[in-house]
């Protein structure tokens, strides 16, 4: 019972999918039915070859009868229907091509769209090798539908509905006759379909397990090196190849057995069934040798286009697998929060408030509980504490990158959810740990899509004083940075961020550890430009070394997702609390007798 209810649910559920990938050649109805035309022309040339060659064997060569006129009128309508066929077959061959790969750059779109707006928490979920498959491979084999499948279907359909037109032409009971033959053929079909959708989804997942751990290995290169974990990783690698090995060669055997043998079997049947017809029809009346022929020769164009689906199921499966994975991709409602309503509220002085917000990215776990301060205009709040206290969750929250669910945060007294993204990615610069850099110029990544002139650039740079490393570079501004940035030093990258920030003068800043990852030297440099950056601006910053930090106006302290200490730096230092054990313990002066454990 629970077999057969899992066998319809997928039944539904791969009709649901091939809805789903005709409603992509909509958008091409014309050139479809163009391209379907050009098919229909093709197939009815290549139907009435054999009907002309009949003509001929039974009317002229047999009883060695050759009129010039006639013969060339047969010759030249013979050879007049091969060029059509050729001409058409090309024509329609391009078209359904074309429309092909139209359709898969549409989709491909539609996926690399969807994936630019799905929120953190989708990412969270679900590992980077996994979605680069979705995105690449599954969207390949889909391709493969379009452009191999959906043309080998439509023509081959047509070529068999022409054949059959063609044998009751010649003959109704020997193309009844040959009609037995169809259960037989939608058996092996049907049976074929079946097994091969489980192999092929088997294939599908041990593929994208496959990039999965290509990527995590790439990725952690240096400390998989740096650890000893080569073994390890080539191990778990090796391990989900056989898996994949294995299921390919399920579907080795399985094509093996009904591609060939099987439908070979059955044509061998058709050939032994009209072999007999005539041997029988030729006790009391002549032969035609013209029909036979016509009959052998339909045959075996009626197979041709039998083994071209069964050869292409294999990927029909696979593309249904593929395509349940992209629609599901599409599907995901995991989305980055959005603005509610249509109020739009501007940010005019920068005043963040949180009010009791409590926050889990599971739903069950809760990362910050009860959270509640405030930042007022042009004030510098830090928040500071051990791994996992929910720094960096605050700093989410703000930036929404996830929703709250419990309390609100306010901007300059409006609810966060009630602001434009644009707004908010325009007023609040954020500046992280380790600054991403995009392929391109020093001049894009600073700008990168934003309408910010050449001159502003160079101010933004000049203000946070990279411009002293730029101006150093070959082609200063024009300078390629590769990929990641891996040719710049990490301060280069850090005032490169900073510069980006710069340019869009934002209202409130958010600093995730800026200075967390440069050294000592580099660090003068950006504490400087730090400064700059932070004046008239309200400043939310997580801080790792506690001495850039002192002269914020307000300091958090957090502990397990609570704010267990406030104050100055000052002020905490004389409270002797957490606070007073983390400077004393980054700068070497534990108290005697202090112990953490307190």
């Amino acid at each position: 019972m629970r077999a057969e209810l899992v066998r319809q649910q997928k039944h539904r559920a791969d009709k649901h999918v091939m809805r789903r990938l005709i409603a992509y050649l909509m958008d091409f109805k014309k050139s479809l039915a163009l391209a379907f035309g050009m098919l229909l022309i093709a197939t009815a040339a290549d139907v009435f070859g054999p009907i002309i060659m009949k003509i001929f064997i039974d009317d002229y060569l047999t009883p060695r009868h050759f009129p010039w006129g006639p013969l060339t009128l047969l010759a030249a309508g013979f050879i007049g229907l091969y060029a059509i066929s050729a001409l058409f077959n090309y024509f329609q061959l391009l078209s359904f091509q074309k429309i092909a790969l139209n359709v898969i750059q549409k989709m491909r779109v539609d996926v690399f769209s969807k994936v630019q707006y799905l929120g953190l928490t989708f990412f969270d979920q679900t590992p980077g090798g996994s979605l680069v498959s979705r995105i690449t491979n599954d969207t390949e084999a889909i391709k493969e539908l379009y452009v191999s499948v959906l043309s080998a279907f439509i023509s081959s359909g047509i070529m068999i509905i022409g054949i059959f037109v063609g044998m009751f032409i010649l003959d109704v009971r020997l193309a009844l006759i040959c009609l037995i033959l169809m259960p037989f053929l939608t058996g092996l079909t049907w049976i074929y379909g079946k097994l091969s959708s489980k192999v092929y989804r088997t294939t599908r997942v041990k593929l994208s397990q496959l990039n999965a751990k290509l990527n995590e290995s790439l990725q952690g290169m240096a400390m998989i090196q740096a650890m000893r974990q080569e073994r390890r990783l080539r191990r778990e690698f090796g391990k989900i190849n056989a898996d994949h090995k294995s299921a390919m060669l399920k579907s080795v055997r399985l094509n093996a057995l009904m591609l060939r043998s099987a439908v070979y079997s059955v044509y061998l049947i058709g050939l032994m069934m009209i072999l007999s017809f005539f041997g029988i029809q030729s006790f009391d009346h002549v032969v035609q040798i013209g029909v036979l022929y016509a009959f052998i020769n339909y045959l075996d164009r009626f197979f041709d286009p039998v083994n071209t689906i069964m050869q292409q199921l294999n990927i029909f499966q696979q593309a249904l697998v593929s395509a349940e994975r992209v629609f599901g991709l599409l599907d995901d409602d995991r989305m980055a929060p959005v603005q509610i309503g249509t109020e739009s509220p501007s940010i005019r002085e920068g005043k963040v408030e949180f009010r009791h917000v409590t926050f889990s990215y599971d739903g069950t776990t809760d990362i910050l509980k009860n959270i509640t301060f405030t930042a007022n205009p042009g004030e510098t709040v830090a928040l500071v504490g051990h791994t996992g206290s929910g720094k960096s969750s605050i700093i989410n929250l703000l930036m929404r990158f996830y929703p709250v669910i419990h309390g609100d945060i306010y901007i300059d007294g409006k609810p966060l959810p009630t602001f434009s993204d644009n707004e908010l990615r325009n007023r609040i610069g954020l500046v992280l740990q380790d600054s991403f850099m995009f392929v391109g110029d020093v001049a894009d990544n600073i700008r990168l899509s934003h309408q910010v002139s050449d001159d502003a650039v160079k101010k933004a740079a000049k203000f946070v004083q990279a411009d002293q490393f730029i101006e150093k570079l070959p082609d200063k501004y024009h300078e390629v940075i590769g990929e990641r940035g891996a040719t710049f030093s990490s301060g280069q990258r850090q005032l490169l961020s900073f510069a980006r920030t710069m340019a869009l003068n934002p209202k409130i800043l958010v600093l995730d550890e800026a200075t967390a990852s440069v050294d000592t030297e580099t660090e003068e440099a950006i504490q400087s430009a730090l400064e700059k950056m932070r004046r008239g601006r309200t400043t939310i910053a997580i801080a790792h070394r506690l001495s850039t930090i002192q002269d914020a106006d307000q300091i958090l302290v957090l502990h397990q997702g609570e704010i267990v200490e406030r104050g100055t730096h000052q002020s905490l230092l004389k409270e002797k609390g957490l606070y007073y054990k983390m400077y004393q313990l980054q700068h070497g002066r534990m108290a005697k007798g202090t112990s953490l454990m307190q």
